[in-house]
């Protein structure tokens, strides 16, 4: 892939934040939903302030060589549900989820220290292409259904609605035209067209059916715009300081076997996102054209991911993760530009005290986005297949090994003990794992196939 914008590339400014605030919009539903789903007054603007925090210590850490953003990681919803349940208040639900994320925080750090003496070769000998591959392109697939469940959705009744669908592949037909047929410009910023388009007809269609009463073109929810007015306009109407997650924990409330049941929620999962740490740094690393998990190094990319996300989390309740979709964006656009990933972060930090622009973010459409998404999360999957298709698939061992990974994926194994859950990806890629293990010594594998592999 030739890319527009090479890693150490740094577009003018004014083009710089244009780009970054597409970054923006592609990781934006994700982060701001976690704190939504956990409740508890947690506040998605200070979910996108420890996103923006999280993301500038991660491209420290990697050295300014891996153009990858960092946003709330769903991986670690129930261990942040874990932590309010077992708690004797919220405030100290609040502390639990701060001293969580520390913990699953310095498990990153004991991977990187054992990975900065033992070397890498290991990880790449544990899982080759023949197991990333498939495990990249579920990682594409098991959103499918988040994607077309929101194209579906009216934001505004909650409803499935064709109405949604067409304002939904609105954004997708414009997002894929702007990347097919735009100019250099236009080419690089196709999500922010698309999403502009159907941000548009969705508000038109919205008007037209409150006029008309129609409540199925009703699109559009308009809460958090009318949240701006709440006890009268004034200066909370254009800024507002987010509810930092650090301002409401009660530490002194923690005790000892509160923290327990902390560590068996948070410290497992961290087990679990670590191979998906591997698989999304290999797959950025075929986007980039250069092995991240060589230089910077895998131990420098996982304390990245480690401290970025007790940052995270000290500030915005939410443990962070590299994204796919900040990935995809990276390679449709073919902006790889660390300059752009390092804008978006500030620009998520500045957004966060600004209320006007969390109003309109949060007020995109739900099937906005899910047309949207629909091209990111295809991405990461195609990408997952273009390395299965350098493999040798007429070899019962490479046939055995994907095919394992993709049904389980796309079936949705996974695994439950008691509040810690192996995600379908998790389960995929070991299961892969093992099979490949169990099937090295193949018979009819040649010495080719060892190097393919």
């Amino acid at each position: 892939m030739k890319l527009v914008y090479k890693v150490d590339d740094k577009p003018q400014m004014s083009h710089l934040i244009v780009y970054a605030f597409q970054q923006v919009l592609a990781i934006m539903a994700a982060t701001i939903a976690v704190p939504m789903i956990i409740g508890n007054g947690m506040s998605s603007a200070a979910a996108l302030f420890g996103a923006g925090v999280g993301t500038l210590v991660y491209v420290a850490f990697t050295e300014h060589k891996s153009p990858v953003f960092l946003g709330s990681s769903f991986a670690f919803i129930g261990s942040m549900s874990a932590a309010f349940a077992g708690a004797v208040s919220v405030s100290a639900g609040y502390a639990g989820i701060i001293v969580g994320a520390a913990m699953a925080g310095l498990v990153y750090v004991v991977f990187a220290l054992i990975v900065k003496n033992v070397g890498v070769d290991w990880v790449n000998k544990l899982m080759p292409p023949v197991v990333i591959g498939p495990t990249v392109a579920i990682i594409g697939l098991s959103l499918a259904g988040n994607a077309i469940g929101d194209l579906q959705t009216s934001s505004a009744t909650g409803n499935p609605t064709q109405w949604a669908v067409l304002c939904g592949l609105i954004a997708l037909v414009t997002t894929m035209l702007a990347s097919t047929y735009g100019k250099k410009t236009v080419k690089l910023i196709p999500f922010i067209i698309g999403i502009l388009a159907g941000y548009i007809v969705a508000l038109i269609l919205t008007l037209i059916g409150r006029v008309s009463g129609n409540e199925a073109m009703q699109i559009m929810s308009f809460a958090s715009f009318a949240s701006l007015t709440e006890g009268g306009v004034g200066l909370h109407t254009f800024f507002a300081i987010p509810q930092f997650t650090f301002l409401k924990a009660g530490f002194g409330e923690l005790s000892l076997s509160y923290i327990a049941t902390i560590a068996a929620a948070y410290i497992p999962v961290s087990f679990v996102v670590f191979a998906e740490h591997i698989a999304d740094h290999k797959n950025i690393s075929s986007v980039i054209e250069s092995d991240l998990l060589t230089d910077p190094g895998l131990g420098n990319t996982l304390l990245g991911d480690g401290v970025g996300s007790i940052a995270g989390a000290f500030f915005g309740g939410c443990p962070n993760t590299t994204y796919g979709e900040s990935v995809a964006c990276v390679a449709i656009t073919r902006n790889a530009s660390v300059s752009t990933i390092i804008t978006a972060a500030i620009e998520c930090i500045i957004i966060s005290f600004l209320s006007p622009f969390v109003a309109f973010i949060s007020s995109i459409p739900a099937c906005v986005m899910g047309g949207v998404c629909m091209a990111l999360y295809g991405f990461i999957a195609v990408s997952g297949l273009k390395m299965i298709q350098r493999l040798d698939l007429d070899v019962n061992k490479n046939l055995y090994v994907v095919s394992t990974i993709l049904i389980s994926g796309i079936g949705g194994l996974s695994l439950t003990f008691g509040s810690i859950t192996i995600t379908s990806i998790a389960c995929a890629m070991i299961l892969g794992i093992i099979v490949n293990n169990l099937l090295k010594n193949d018979p009819n594998r040649t010495p080719e196939h060892y190097e393919k592999d």
